[in-house]
């Protein structure tokens, strides 16, 4: 049957994937001729039916049909082996690292570093409350997370995972059996990337339409493992959450906009989409941005005509009903409702509409400037719609987020707490060089950019001859006397019955951008980077193009030719990964911490239950998890009043008077000041990196080793550091704080 070629308008016949050849179907026409044949009989010859023929047809197409069975039911067994091992393998490197099985429940608890203990607790507390109720309740009014705000914990937390995990717990007495709490929380985390695992290898298989290209994605997935996750020592994570379902719905999407799916299927299809989609909103506030990302590419995809207007209208629809659902559920989350995302995408639905079905019309010049006035009048109505919704609704959550990019790419000079606080963490710098020379000696990088510049090349080249073939009919059309000419009709382009690959790639790109910019984001792109280099390897039409120039045109060849390399491919990636892998299993640690552990112990039992801390971000997320103490301030920084309270708590790292810090702590409630040496003492990873020096910085005072520039905007401070003068414990410092505890690594003051 005739379909429609990318929402232009026209109907194509079935082409050849490599765009160049046309096949007719014979079954359009109502009319057939009968030569004798009826009910599967040829006519009589020599006195004989010949049915011979027929019966050899049937039976090769049942064999085909009983294959293809066998190997689908074999590849999904094998997904699902994979999924399941790389959980368990997760689960190893996670227990080696830390003996987590045998060490004191205290220790499982302070092993989760910064926010990831910050979630967790919420986990812990409906675990243990009184009842689902109660639990549900406190998180709805939490008094305890940040002393003297009543908070909601659901609206300003993606902890829902946390929740439905704790609520799934406490209903279900066999899992309380078998598991303790914290086991029953990571080994649900190591299933979910499984399923993880799974959906990478599925990606794969749809594009190739062979299942070792899953698992040749899988395993260069798994043996770069450093660069691809961090789940085994960042358990609770949002993104531990979120990535899963992120490329589950990769993969379904991948599926949806393959040209030739049943309505059925594409209903399914949708309706998984939808719920990966919101899952991942749910379970991570950053999500909005790689929303934000996909987004474009969907429009991207659309306006270049690759993919069909209709299935990309459908998607950003539906990734709008998923944000306004979860902003819902978050209790109208401001922070989605002013989202970058959303503003792109009503601006995006709006151009798309007014774009309507037909192509650029006019040269390829002309088509061109077509297309940057559509994206430019995207662009100005995506920031337009912004401004006026973040108006409107007063939020100003994110504006750390602007500020940052803005002082990392040099657009301006701040002296922002928050955002020398970004630029100074590593995880949010540039993507190191020898990330590169890591991927590159497993293969998969070489393997990814060459599979890069192929689509590139191959989606210009699609670009140019939609173009040029609307550009023939433009002309054709305005000459009555010359009849639209029927090879201009039936032009088609390369990727026409691709479009997935279309779109992956310009996925691609911008993932690639954004990995490239913040280290942290790298686990975003190289799962699309595992993904395109199997591809690379194993695609069926990439090897018959090939072998037909070469001059091999047979079928079993080319599915030979593809599948000896697949797997010659895979062999040399494991014989490269796995002696590393068997050492690294074999390596055995235990974790070790024994001050952290000291000061959980003695704030637990030597302190009241309803005493107020204060300290680093970092720590107090501990302090919460194995104490339930309330706190002053916490890890999750995407609220702008908490912002500015702890940069006022911070005080404490810099050159302040005691009477100063006092006062500051006693208008936050706080009993308990604690201190950490690695902080008040740290070494600069980069100049003007350390706490102290950022709080020098924001205060206007000089730093060590301050750069020339910098002195007329700072001054010297008359004081010392108020984090090393008060360990001289004079008279000034002792009429406001008592030293209650100290080790090694801390000292807690308790305010007077």
């Amino acid at each position: 049957m005739g379909r429609r070629d990318n929402g232009t308008g026209r109907k194509r016949n079935s082409y050849a994937s490599n765009g160049h050849h046309k096949h007719t179907n014979n079954n359009n026409h109502h009319h057939h001729h009968h030569h004798g044949k009826a009910n599967g009989f040829e006519p009589v010859r020599n006195g004989k039916l010949h049915t011979s023929s027929r019966t050899a047809k049937q039976n090769g197409q049942q064999s085909l049909a009983w294959t293809h069975y066998v190997s689908m039911v074999v590849g999904f067994m094998l997904a699902l082996y994979l999924g399941y091992r790389n959980a368990c393998y997760i689960d190893a490197l996670h227990e080696n690292r830390l003996w987590f099985s045998n060490i004191k429940e205290v220790e499982r608890e302070i092993s989760f570093r910064t926010e990831a203990g910050f979630y967790y607790s919420f986990y812990k507390q409906i675990v243990f409350a009184p009842s689902i109720v109660e639990g549900l309740y406190a998180l709805t009014h939490d008094n305890d997370t940040e002393n003297w705000r009543t908070i909601n914990a659901l609206e300003r937390f993606n902890i829902y995972q946390e929740v439905v995990l704790g609520i799934i717990y406490r209903t279900f007495g066999f899992i309380q059996r078998a598991y303790p709490p914290i086991f029953f929380y990571i080994y649900s985390v190591f299933s979910l990337h499984g399923l993880y695992l799974v959906a990478l290898y599925c990606t794969a298989w749809m594009l190739t339409r062979s299942w070792l290209a899953g698992v040749l994605a899988s395993a260069f997935y798994v043996f770069n493992k450093d660069d691809t996750t961090r789940v085994d020592y960042t358990i609770p994570l949002r993104e531990s959450f979120a990535l899963p379902m992120l490329f589950l719905q990769m993969a379904c999407i991948t599926y949806y906009l393959r040209p030739i799916t049943t309505v059925m299927r594409q209903r399914l299809c949708v309706a998984v989409t939808l719920l990966s989609s919101f899952l991942f909103v749910l379970t991570w506030q950053f999500a909005q941005f790689v929303f934000l990302l996909q987004a474009m590419a969907l429009y991207g995809s659309a306006s270049l005509q690759m993919v069909p207007r209709h299935k990309v209208v459908r998607l950003l629809l539906l990734q709008a009903v998923c944000i306004l659902s979860v902003c819902i559920l978050q209790f109208f989350n401001k922070m989605l409702l002013g989202s970058l995302v959303f503003s792109f995408i009503m601006a995006a639905l709006l151009d798309l509409r007014l774009q309507g079905s037909r192509p650029y019309s006019g040269g390829i010049l002309t088509s061109f400037a077509k297309l940057l006035v559509h994206i430019a009048l995207v662009l100005i109505l995506t920031v337009l719609i912004n401004m006026t919704m973040k108006f409107a609704i007063g939020l100003e959550a994110d504006q750390h987020i602007y500020k940052f990019l803005t002082a990392k790419f040099g657009i301006a000079n701040t002296r922002d707490f928050d955002a020398l606080m970004y630029q100074c963490n590593g995880a949010f710098g540039f993507l190191p060089v020898d990330t590169f020379w890591r991927l590159s000696r497993r293969l998969v990088f070489p393997l990814y950019m060459a599979v890069m510049v192929g689509l590139l090349i191959a989606l210009a080249t699609a670009v140019y001859q939609n173009w040029r073939n609307q550009a023939d009919l433009a002309r054709a059309k305005k000459d009555d006397d010359t009849p639209p000419s029927q090879e201009a009709l039936d032009s088609i382009h390369l990727l026409s019955d691709r479009p997935e690959l279309a779109y992956l790639a310009i996925q691609s790109v911008f993932s690639a951008c954004l990995a490239l910019a913040i280290q942290r984001l790298k686990y975003l792109w190289l799962p699309h980077v595992c993904v395109l280099a199997a591809f690379g390897v194993s695609d069926y039409q990439t090897w018959r193009a090939l072998l037909t120039r070469l001059g091999f045109k047979s079928e079993s060849g080319v599915q030979s030719a593809r599948h000896v390399a697949t797997f010659l491919v895979l062999a040399l990636v494991l014989s490269i990964s796995l002696p590393r892998v068997y050492t690294e299993l074999e390596e055995l640690r235990e974790f070790y911490d024994p001050d952290t552990v000291e000061l959980m112990n003695w704030i637990r039992e030597q302190t009241p239950k309803a005493t107020v801390y204060s300290g680093s971000m970092q720590l107090l997320a501990g302090v919460k998890l194995c104490t339930g103490r309330r706190l002053t301030n916490h890890p999750h920084y995407e609220d702008k009043e908490l912002r500015e309270r702890t940069l006022q708590l911070y005080q404490y790292y810099g050159r302040r008077m005691p009477k100063e810090v006092y006062n500051i702590h006693k208008a936050m409630g706080t009993d308990y000041i604690i201190l950490e040496d690695s902080i008040c003492y740290a070494r600069a990873a980069a100049l003007g990196c350390r706490l102290p020096d950022l709080i020098d910085i924001s205060n206007g005072h000089l730093y060590n080793g301050a750069q020339a520039e910098e002195l007329k905007f700072l001054a010297e401070a008359k004081v010392g550091r108020f984090c090393d003068v008060i360990k001289q414990q004079t008279a000034e410092y002792t009429r406001y704080f008592y030293l209650a505890f100290h080790n090694k690594t801390f000292r807690v003051y308790k305010v007077l």
